[in-house]
């Protein structure tokens, strides 16, 4: 009994030690930024949540703002700098990119939000950089960012 728990204790820690690297080596994916005025699309996996989504399993709607755009694109800005483990990247009049970083494996999302030319949207995409699911992770902190943003 005791040797199954030795073993079984080395496979999981071997399994958290290989997550962990997995997270500290992945890299920004290329296909990020304004695309023929639009984000990128989202994967076929269901970690990522995409304002420009046609799929149930990815679609999520876009914050709305009423007044200037650059107000609330600076208003998105001051809620992102409430929010911890979150790193901006890239920024432009109409466009940003931030990177958030989970508590215990440090896996990075990628999030963009771009403020959509003669609306009162501003469109996202929030796409984990490893894996396959977030476990509604992506989708859950877009409604927060959403729910911050409204009550400003």
């Amino acid at each position: 009994m005791y040797t199954l728990f030795v073993v079984l204790a080395g496979v999981v820690a071997t399994a958290i030690a290989g997550t962990f690297v997995l997270s500290l080596t992945a890299s920004r994916p290329s296909g990020l930024g304004v695309h023929n005025g639009r984000l990128s699309d989202a994967p076929s996996s269901p970690n990522c949540v995409s304002t420009y989504a046609s799929t149930e399993l990815h679609s999520i709607q876009p914050l709305v703002f009423e007044g200037d755009p650059a107000n609330a694109l600076a208003l998105v800005r001051d809620v992102l700098s409430t929010m911890s483990r979150t790193t901006l990247v890239d920024t432009k009049p109409d466009y940003l990119h931030v990177e958030f970083r989970s508590p215990i494996f440090r896996f990075v999302d990628d999030v963009e939000f771009l403020v959509a030319p003669g609306t009162n949207q501003i469109h996202f995409r929030s796409a984990s950089r490893t894996g396959y699911s977030d476990m509604g992770v992506n989708r859950a902190r877009m409604e927060n960012i959403r729910k911050l943003f409204n009550s400003q």
